[in-house]
């Protein structure tokens, strides 16, 4: 049997006891459920890769391929655009191009969050309506990040607040310390929830205090919060988190000695694939359950022998090869 039809039938009743077992707030990976949310974002969201050929240009082919195989799987939805699809690489024309690709191979039951921060809020929206037009169904807005030290909690507020009025579709705010030096503050959070088309924060920070305190403050709220990595996905889930944005993501909420065990089996390889070798590491590790990884665009180097045999050791230590 390929790893990549293995790796789909052992997410299936894991992903179908998630929706049996989790809070009705937390379910949703597939269908939407009943709930008071206008807009339900319960699941889980693969964030996608970004395909390159051996020149380096977007292999739209193979990011059909890979769509086909993630299609097979029961989440919630994609992210296209994010920190794992190479974002800050792409032209302009890329980024509408990879959405609209997604798009067309998507199921329209599944949903498409679409990366489109950019550093000025001109931009930002100017972007944010592109990937509008071109089929995303939520905006998946990263902090700007070059002048951090201008970025203070009223200039991120009307930042957000200037985009999330311009916006056509839902806004989901994005903080990733780890890649912009700037953890988007509790205050701007609190505040920004408040507008009725900011629907969400993705937090990749990994502070659980922290993420359990934006769900308590923001609970009479229209707003969901989604943890960024596979790394805190249970902790995330038991202070009232929705669903995640996770590259490794799948958890059996409610199912606890089971849901422990699965989390534990994660933790290694996410950090192999975020922190310890990033974006080559996942790509590599794609290709090991039937997904084209492929090279990523320069600057970033593809991965050493030694480091993917270490990578390899990682995924096998857990049980995943």
């Amino acid at each position: 049997m390929a790893l990549s039809t293995r790796l789909a039938a052992s997410l299936r009743p894991a992903l179908a006891a998630l929706r049996r077992a989790a809070p009705r707030h937390c379910r949703g990976l597939s269908t939407p459920q009943g709930s008071e949310l206008s807009f339900n974002l319960g699941g889980i969201f693969p964030p996608l890769a970004t395909p390159f050929s051996p020149t380096q240009e977007v292999d739209y082919g193979q990011l059909e391929g890979n769509l086909r195989r993630y299609a097979r799987i029961p989440f919630r939805g994609l992210v296209a655009l994010g920190s794992n699809g190479e974002y800050p690489y792409l032209a302009s024309r890329e980024r509408v191009e990879v959405v609209s690709c997604v798009r067309r191979a998507l199921p329209r039951d599944r949903l498409l969050l679409a990366g489109s921060g950019c550093e000025s809020t001109q931009a930002t929206i100017e972007l944010t309506v592109s990937m509008a037009e071109a089929g995303a169904d939520v905006a998946l807005v990263v902090t700007p990040c070059y002048y951090r030290g201008a970025m203070t909690t009223a200039a991120l507020i009307h930042h957000y607040t200037e985009v999330g009025d311009a916006s056509p579709i839902p806004v989901v705010l994005y903080s990733v310390p780890a890649n912009t030096g700037l953890d988007l503050p509790m205050e701007a959070v609190i505040t920004l929830a408040q507008h009725p088309n900011i629907i969400g924060i993705k937090d990749s920070g990994g502070d659980i205090t922290r993420m359990g305190l934006m769900v308590h403050k923001t609970r009479q709220e229209d707003f969901q919060v989604l943890a960024g990595s596979a790394g805190f996905l249970l902790a995330s889930y038991t202070v009232g988190a929705s669903g995640g944005v996770c590259a490794l993501a799948n958890v059996l909420a409610g199912q606890w000695q089971e849901a422990r065990d699965l989390q534990h089996r994660l933790i290694e390889p996410n950090t192999a694939v975020t922190r310890r070798f990033g974006i080559p590491g996942l790509k590599k590790a794609m290709e090991w359950f039937g997904y084209y990884g492929g090279p990523c665009r320069a600057p970033l180097a593809p991965l050493s022998p030694a480091q993917v045999e270490e990578l390899r050791s990682t995924f096998s230590a857990n049980g995943w090869l």
